[in-house]
C-alpha cells in the first residue's frame, strides 16, 4: 500500500526538527530484535503537525519498500467522533490484504494479527490526529524494520519509548516565507504585522494567505488592519474549510461534554481564563476562580496543557497562545457561563488578599504595618488570610504575579468618561488597597516603572470613590517614588497633600511619617531650617507614640541634615539610629545607618573608613530586598574607591550598579551611575567615552532636582 496523502505544497521551516525526525526514523541503524521507531509530533491546533508528518513521510517513503500506511484517527476533527481502536485495526488489516471475514472481532486479536502481518516488513505507518495513547497503542507494529509517525495535540507521554517532537509556532522569518509562498505577495517580511497577528501559527498563516490570494485588491496592510482593529480576530481567520476557531473548539467542546470531572474542570478553567485575560496563570488563582481546591485546579490546568490549549511556561505558570486567548475570550463573552465582571472582581479580591499578607511578611511589626493593614472605606475583611512563610516567599510571589497585577489594575482602575472602569462597573476600592499593600514590595525591590503606573491609578480611584485614607496613602507613596526618581519638588508637594489629609483624619502615626519624609525632602532641596523643624516635630511624635523605629528613621534623616554642616555630628546621629535599629532588630535600619556613616566619612576625607562602612552595610543587608538603600550604598562605595584611586575595583562596582539599575528600569540611579562611570573614564584619560557617559546621564537627570545635573553641565561645558 502507498496511502500517504499528498505532501504539503509549500512546506516551510522546521529544519532542525526535520533533521532530528529523519535521524529517529532511520530504521537501517536499528539492531535486529529491537522494537520499531515511534515518533510523536505534538502541538496546538493548526501548528503544522500533519504537514510535517507528511513531508517527512514522503521524504523517507523509499526506505520502506513494503508500504506506507495512513490512518486519520480524527482525534480532533471538527464534527467527527474519534476513530476507535477496533475500527482503525480493521481498516489497517484490510489495507494490508486481510479479508474482512478473517479479521478478528476482538481488538486484542486484531492487534496481534496486525503485528504478525507487519513483523517481517519494512513499513511506514502514519497515525494522524490521535486523541490519546490508548487509541494508538493497539496499532503499533512490532517489527524492527517498521516506523510509526503519530501526530497529536497531546505529547502522548504514556507511549513508552517514543521519540517526541513538540512543535511551537514558526519563527518570524519562516512565517513570512510561508505567507509569501502561499499568497504570491513578495513584499512580506518578518516585520509585517500579519506575522504576529496570526500568532505565527501555520493554519492562521494559510488562512491569511488564502484570503490574499483570492482577492488581489486586498492588500496585506488592509488585512492586518482588519485583524488588529477588531476584538473578533478569529472571525477573520476562517476561509473555505480552514478555520482556527473550529480547530480550537474541538478540544474545548470535548472537555465540556465529557462525563469526567477533570475535563469539565478544564473547560471551566479555560472560560475563566478568557474572562480574566491576564498574561499568565497559577494554580492558586485558578482554584479561587473555579471554586475548587488547588489539587483539582492544577489537574484542570494540566489537562488544558495536554490538549494544547495552554502552555506551561515554567513550573506552575500557564499561558495560552494569543489565538487561544482570543478563543477563550469568546467563550467567556458568548458562552453564558457566568459574569466576566464577577470573575475579574474575584481575581482582584484574591490579589488584594495575598498582597495584604505580603505586608505582614515584609514589614516588621509597628505603626507602618498597622497603617497599611487597616481597612479603609469600602474595603471588606479579607477572605484569603493564609500567611506567607517568609519575606522571601512574599517577594517571590509578587515577582511572579506582578505582570498580572499591573494588567488587572489597569483594567479595573482606569475610569471611563461615564465614571466606570474598563469592565463597565464603578472603580473598585480594592484597587488602591491592592496597590497600598503592594507598595513595600515595589519600593524595596526597585520596581519603579510599575510603582508609577499602579500609583497613578490608585490615586485616581481613591479620589473617585471618595476614600480620604486611600488617597493619603496614594499621595505619600507617590511622593516616595518621586524621591527615588530625583523629582524632589513634586515629591514634597505630594507629601504635603498627604500630610494635610492625615491631619484631617487624626492619624498621628501617619502624620509622623509624613513629617519625617518632609524633613528628608526639604534637606535634599537645601531648605535646612525647614527640614530640621519638620524632623524635630516627627521625632517628638515618635516619642509620644513610643515608636523606636520611627525615632531611628528620624535620627537617620537628622544625620543627613547635619552632613552639610558638621559631619561628625552627623555620625553621632547615625550611631543613635544604629543603636535603635539594634533594639528593633531591623536589618534595614542597621544597613542604612552604616551607609550614611560611610557618606559622612567621605565628607570628612576618610575614604578608607567609608569603604568599610559601605561594605558593612551591604553585608548586613545580605539577600534582603531594599533597592533604595542598596543602590545608595553601592554608589557611595564607588565614590570611596575612586577617592582611593582603586580604579579597577571602582569600575567593576560601578558597572555592577549600572547593571542593577538598568535591570530595574531605575533611570535616576542609572544617571547617577553613569556620572560616576564618566569620572572614572576621565581619570584614565578616556575623555570621549567619559563625555558619552555624562551626556547619557544628563538626559536622565536634566529634568530632576539632583545637584548632579548641574555638575554634569559643568563637566560637559569644560570638555567643550
Amino acid at each position: 500500500p502507498a496511502q500517504l496523502p499528498p505532501p504539503p505544497a509549500r512546506f516551510t521551516g522546521r529544519a532542525e526538527t526535520l533533521m532530528s525526525l529523519r535521524h529517529a526514523l532511520d530504521t537501517r541503524s536499528v539492531p535486529a530484535g529491537r522494537v520499531p521507531t515511534v515518533a510523536v509530533i505534538s502541538g496546538m491546533a493548526g501548528v503544522g503537525k500533519s504537514a510535517l508528518a507528511l513531508h517527512v513521510a514522503h521524504e523517507l517513503a523509499e526506505r520502506f519498500p513494503d508500504g506506507q500506511l495512513y490512518v486519520n484517527l480524527h482525534g480532533a476533527t471538527p464534527g467527527m467522533t474519534p476513530l476507535g481502536p477496533g475500527q482503525a485495526l480493521a481498516s489497517l488489516l484490510r489495507d494490508l490484504g486481510t479479508e474482512s471475514r478473517r479479521i478478528p472481532d476482538h481488538p486484542d486479536a486484531a492487534a496481534a494479527l496486525l503485528r504478525s502481518t507487519l513483523a517481517p516488513t519494512r513499513t511506514l505507518m502514519v497515525l494522524d490526529n490521535a486523541a490519546h495513547a490508548a487509541q494508538v497503542r493497539p496499532l503499533l507494529p512490532a517489527g524492527a524494520g517498521c516506523a510509526v509517525i503519530v501526530t497529536s495535540r497531546s505529547p502522548l507521554t504514556a507511549l513508552d519509548g517514543a521519540h517526541r517532537f513538540p512543535l511551537a509556532p514558526l519563527s518570524g522569518e519562516d512565517s513570512a516565507a510561508l505567507l509569501r509562498a502561499l499568497s504570491g505577495r513578495d513584499g512580506l517580511d518578518r516585520a509585517h504585522p500579519l506575522v504576529e497577528l496570526t500568532g505565527r501559527l501555520p493554519l492562521a498563516l494559510r488562512v491569511v494567505a488564502a484570503r490574499l490570494a483570492a482577492r488581489q485588491a486586498l492588500t496585506p496592510d488592509a488585512l492586518a488592519g482588519q485583524l488588529a482593529a477588531t476584538e473578533g480576530r478569529l472571525h477573520h481567520l476562517e476561509y473555505d474549510d480552514l478555520s482556527v476557531r473550529r480547530s480550537l473548539a474541538v478540544a474545548h467542546d470535548a472537555l465540556s461534554a465529557s462525563d469526567r470531572e477533570i475535563d469539565r474542570d478544564a473547560a471551566l478553567a479555560l472560560r475563566r481564563i478568557g474572562a480574566l485575560d491576564l498574561p499568565a496563570y497559577g494554580v492558586p488563582l485558578l482554584a479561587r476562580l473555579t471554586g475548587t481546591d488547588e489539587c483539582r485546579a492544577e489537574a484542570a490546568l494540566d489537562r488544558l496543557v495536554d490538549v494544547a490549549l495552554l502552555e506551561e511556561k515554567s513550573y506552575g505558570r500557564y499561558a495560552p497562545h494569543d489565538l487561544v486567548r482570543d478563543f477563550a475570550r469568546e467563550l467567556a463573552e458568548n458562552g453564558g457561563h457566568g459574569s466576566g465582571t464577577g470573575v475579574v472582581g474575584d481575581a482582584l479580591r484574591w490579589y488584594a488578599d495575598r498582597a495584604r499578607q505580603s505586608v505582614v511578611a515584609v514589614l516588621p511589626p509597628g505603626y507602618e504595618r498597622d497603617e497599611r493593614l487597616r481597612l479603609t472605606a469600602g474595603e471588606t475583611d479579607p477572605v484569603d488570610t493564609r500567611p506567607f512563610p517568609s519575606a522571601e516567599a512574599a517577594f517571590a510571589w509578587a515577582d511572579r504575579e506582578l505582570p498580572n497585577i499591573v494588567a488587572l489594575v489597569q483594567r479595573c482602575g482606569r475610569p471611563n468618561p461615564t465614571g466606570t472602569d474598563l469592565t463597565g462597573t464603578a472603580p473598585s476600592p480594592l484597587v488602591p488597597a491592592l496597590v497600598r499593600h503592594l507598595f513595600p514590595y515595589l519600593h524595596r525591590s526597585g520596581h519603579l516603572a510599575e510603582l508609577d503606573a499602579l500609583g497613578r491609578i490608585a490615586l485616581d480611584v481613591a479620589r473617585a470613590v471618595g476614600d480620604d485614607a486611600s488617597e493619603a496613602f496614594a499621595l505619600t507613596d507617590r511622593a516616595g517614588l518621586h524621591y527615588m526618581s530625583g523629582r524632589l519638588t513634586e515629591a514634597l508637594a505630594l507629601n504635603d497633600q498627604g500630610l494635610q489629609l492625615w491631619r484631617g483624619l487624626d492619624a498621628m502615626s501617619c502624620v509622623r511619617r509624613c513629617l519625617n519624609n518632609r524633613g528628608l525632602l526639604l534637606e535634599s532641596l537645601g531648605r535646612y531650617e525647614e527640614s530640621e523643624e519638620a524632623l524635630r516635630q516627627s521625632l517628638e511624635l515618635s516619642r509620644q507614640l513610643c515608636d523606636p523605629y520611627g525615632q531611628a528613621v528620624t535620627f537617620s534623616h537628622l544625620g543627613n541634615l547635619y552632613w552639610h554642616t558638621d559631619a561628625r555630628a552627623a555620625i553621632v546621629h547615625h550611631q543613635r539610629s544604629l543603636a535603635l535599629g539594634d533594639v528593633a532588630d531591623s536589618v534595614l535600619l542597621r544597613s542604612t545607618a552604616h551607609c550614611n556613616i560611610g557618606y559622612a566619612q567621605l565628607r570628612l576625607g576618610e575614604p578608607e573608613r567609608a569603604v568599610r562602612s559601605f561594605e558593612q552595610s551591604l553585608e548586613i543587608l545580605g539577600d534582603d530586598e531594599d533597592w533604595g538603600g542598596e543602590s545608595q550604598t553601592r554608589l557611595g562605595l564607588v565614590r570611596a574607591l575612586r577617592a582611593l584611586d582603586h580604579i579597577e575595583r571602582a569600575s567593576r562596582e560601578c558597572a555592577r550598579l549600572l547593571g542593577l539599575a538598568e535591570k530595574r528600569a531605575d533611570l535616576y540611579m542609572t544617571g547617577l551611575a553613569r556620572h560616576q562611570c564618566g569620572l572614572l573614564l576621565a581619570g584614565e584619560g578616556r575623555a570621549e567615552e567619559a563625555r558619552g557617559e555624562w551626556e547619557s546621564a544628563l538626559e536622565v537627570l536634566g529634568g530632576t532636582d539632583s545637584p548632579v545635573a548641574g555638575e554634569l553641565r559643568k563637566l560637559l561645558a569644560d570638555e567643550s
